[in-house]
């Protein structure tokens, strides 16, 4: 399995409640209906929770502030990730992608990855 890990700030003009509605909203169902080309195996979407018990955690830790959410999309393997860009409508898929994440993310402020899931308990994906 292979797994691409989205750290997402939003962009400055949104709140962390109008960014949450757009990323569910808006962005999760164009993320599905393109899920086929690009061939992808799971999206999922963790909002951030911006209450008490988050930010009394955060202060005893000495934490900085939180992303807004994170994207965790998962390939089947590294290959069926290489097999999809090598399409057009994958590529086009990424560039409605992008444009659409723009509207919303603060790319330049947002890191990603691709990994590999090293389970030390519990089940696996």
């Amino acid at each position: 399995m292979l797994k691409l890990t989205f750290c997402l700030r939003r962009l400055p003009s949104l709140s962390l409640a109008e960014f949450q509605d757009y990323w569910l909203n808006k962005h999760g169902p164009l993320v599905r209906r393109l899920q086929p080309v690009l061939g992808m195996v799971r999206y999922v979407l963790l909002h951030r929770l911006d209450n008490d018990l988050a930010g009394g955690m955060r202060r005893v830790r000495g934490a900085p502030e939180p992303y807004d959410g994170v994207a965790e999309l998962w390939w089947a393997s590294e290959e069926s990730y290489r097999a999809a860009g090598r399409t057009p409508e994958a590529r086009e898929a990424g560039r409605l992608l992008l444009e659409d994440e723009a509207r919303f993310i603060d790319l330049a402020a947002s890191p990603l990855w691709l990994n590999r899931e090293q389970v030390i308990y519990g089940e696996a994906e």
